[in-house]
């Protein structure tokens, strides 16, 4: 013990001593202290590469204070978290995470124990125009790319190819129905400039859809064939994350296949929700299957006023067909309602018919809206029942198609 009054001097030497032990001893020697979130964040990036590490906790460790001045004298650092690889100074957190994403971090891990490289730079789940672009843009850069797209069938079966939604169920196919709707009025209308025609113009929906998903399939063959151009791999398979940096894709025919890579981006877009009522998933269908539909679906319901509704309310009944839109409360929510209502009254006087506060909704555990099918046929007939918003008024009526 040391006289009174005095303190006792650490032993330097053996500290150093300890010191290079514990960095020696470790594959990964992190130099921390408890409560520093910077600490806690390096630790959670090798507990996500899946490496072991030991942690000394300076500030529970009764000499911490002399340990953290060795290291300092060692390192130049006076602040933790203090990381050793290998027997190499990495340094704090910033370092550490800089290293992980240039790959030097992996390289150090590799020197005592083989590290298998990654399959790819980048793994882009989502094959519409975001991902689309991402892939090209990585792989410029000179990163090994993959492209995963797969969509999952409707009720109804319809899947689609490579592009999103854009391409293949949303802006491509909707302008070119609308411009069929649009030639359908010219030639309504060319009669007044002197066009004459005996014969009745009809429109033959099968002709324009085929018309229509033969282009798309062009668009998605000058797809694929950009990201092969682009050395860009691409998988029509269903992508599931099993590890940090690992995924299971699974293909149309069930056959799985496992990929691995440094970077993802999710890319996946969104569906059309359905109304969670009776009969909606067995006799309704969304736009995801109005751009195929095999048949005309002739007397149409629309439930919604998005844009979205709106629009292929609009080109059906453009088309000649009967149209009506239930709309829960307002016309496009989130846009100017001065427009939005300007916009309803044009289709109104272009024969859409509206349905106003009416609502699916269940209340009670009773059905207020429910759809039945009456007939099968392409189309069938369907029977809709639905409630208002503001009352306890009841509608119902039959459509060929919701």
């Amino acid at each position: 013990m040391p006289p009174p009054g005095q303190t006792q001097l650490p032993d330097w030497d053996g500290l150093k001593l300890r010191v290079r032990t514990l960095i020696s001893s470790h594959r990964v020697m992190i130099f921390s202290k408890s409560y520093c979130p910077y600490c806690n964040k390096v630790k959670e990036l090798f507990r996500s590469m899946h490496v072991e590490y030991y942690a000394l906790e300076l500030d529970v460790t009764a000499d911490g204070p002399s340990i953290q001045q060795v290291l300092a004298e060692l390192t130049n650092q006076r602040t933790v978290p203090n990381v050793f690889v290998n027997g190499t100074h990495i340094g704090g957190c910033d370092s550490t995470y800089q290293a992980y994403h240039d790959g030097s971090l992996q390289k150090l891990l590799g020197d005592s124990q083989d590290a298998e490289p990654y399959d790819y730079d980048l793994i882009i789940i989502g094959g519409g125009s975001g991902g689309l672009a991402c892939s090209k843009e990585a792989a410029a850069l000179g990163k090994k790319v993959m492209v995963l797209d797969y969509v999952v069938p409707t009720p109804l079966g319809t899947s689609w190819g490579l592009g999103g939604t854009c391409v293949n169920v949303g802006c491509i196919p909707k302008k070119l129905m609308h411009q069929a709707a649009l030639l359908g009025q010219a030639l309504q209308d060319s009669r007044k400039y002197g066009w004459q025609y005996e014969q009745q113009v009809k429109h033959n929906w099968q002709i324009m859809v085929e018309a229509i998903q033969n282009y798309i399939g062009s668009l998605n063959w000058g797809y694929r064939v950009s990201l092969r151009e682009k050395s860009v791999t691409y998988l029509n398979s269903y992508g599931e994350f099993i590890e940090p940096h690992k995924i299971k894709a699974t293909n149309r025919k069930g056959q799985v296949s496992y990929h691995t890579a440094e970077t993802f981006v999710l890319a996946t877009g969104e569906r059309p929700r359905y109304l969670g009522i009776p009969g909606d998933k067995e006799y309704c269908i969304t736009s995801d299957d109005l751009f195929s539909l095999p048949y005309c679906p002739g007397k149409t319901l629309v439930v919604g006023a998005s844009y979205v509704a709106l629009e292929c309310a609009g080109f059906l009944a453009g088309l000649g067909l009967d149209v009506t839109v239930m709309v829960r409360s307002i016309l496009l929510r989130g846009f100017d309602q001065e427009m939005a209502e300007k916009v309803g009254a044009y289709m109104e006087t272009h024969g859409v018919k509206f349905i106003r506060k009416f609502v699916p909704v269940i209340l009670s555990l009773q059905i207020f809206i429910q759809v039945e099918q009456l007939e099968e046929g392409m189309p069938g007939r369907l029977k809709v029942t639905a409630k208002s918003t503001e009352g306890p008024e009841i509608f119902e009526e039959e459509y060929n198609t919701v």
